[in-house]
This record gives C-alpha cells, structure tokens and sequence, in this order.
C-alpha cells in the first residue's frame, strides 16, 4: 500500500468538499434566478411545480435536493434539465 502524505490527503478531501458544495450553490442560485426571471415568489413556483415551498426555500438556500425535484422545478419553469459531467 502506498504512503499518502496528510497534506496531500488533506488537500484531496478538501478539494472534494468544495467541489461538492461549489455544485449545490450553483444549482441554488440556477433555480433562484430563474424563478426571478420568471417573475414568480417561491410560493407560485410551488403552486405549479407541485413541490413544497419550503423546499424550494431550502434549496435556494444552498441545501441538496434530488435530480427529480429540480426537474419538476425546471419544468415548472418551462426550461430543460441539463446535466453536465465534466
């Protein structure tokens, strides 16, 4: 087995943490924006996605949610999920 140094270990799992969080912010401020664009408040979103208002709050807030909420949300919206792995 090979040695790994902390730092090195540290580095990797901070990078990893920020990666992961990095991607649930952007999908917040994605779902924020568009609803603002859209001149809707959280609770008409929620009306025509069928998804809990506090829920829409929560994931604008930065909190993570499924690829079936967001879809429901992006459809509500009259936009396409897309998904990206790069």
């Amino acid at each position: 087995m090979a040695n790994i140094k902390f730092d090195d270990y540290l580095n990797n799992e901070f990078k990893n943490g920020y990666l992961t969080e990095k991607a649930i912010l952007e999908s917040a401020l994605v779902i924020a924006s568009a609803r603002q664009s859209a001149r809707l408040s959280q609770r008409q979103l929620a009306k025509i996605s069928h998804v809990p208002q506090s829920t829409i709050a929560r994931i604008e807030c930065g909190y993570n949610t499924s690829i079936e909420t967001i879809n429901k949300l992006a459809m509500a919206l009259g936009k396409k999920l897309t998904i990206s792995i790069s």
